[in-house]
């Protein structure tokens, strides 16, 4: 992993981890469902958007790297797998 995208995952990642531990005070505080409904939302789309960098920064290294070395087969089942877990 390129060292920028592994940066700015683990940023991602300390912020969805906040956002777990609020969610967690506000189910123990009894909060409002709505409210917590809406900051799961919010921790979803801030992994979708992780998982969105990490494909990123595999397309642009590891994929590239696998193909000039001549992986192209399993690089390319690789991404299916990811496709599948993608669209389940």
């Amino acid at each position: 992993m390129e060292s920028d995208t592994k940066v700015e995952a683990l940023k991602r990642l300390a912020f969805i981890e906040g956002h777990l531990a609020g969610v967690r005070k506000m189910i123990d505080q009894d909060r409002y469902c709505v409210d917590v409904l809406k900051q799961t939302h919010a921790i979803r789309k801030a992994i979708e958007r992780l998982e969105a960098l990490l494909l990123d920064g595999h397309l642009q290294s590891c994929v590239v790297e696998g193909i000039k070395e001549g992986r192209e087969q399993q690089i390319v089942a690789e991404l299916r797998d990811l496709y599948d877990v993608k669209t389940r």
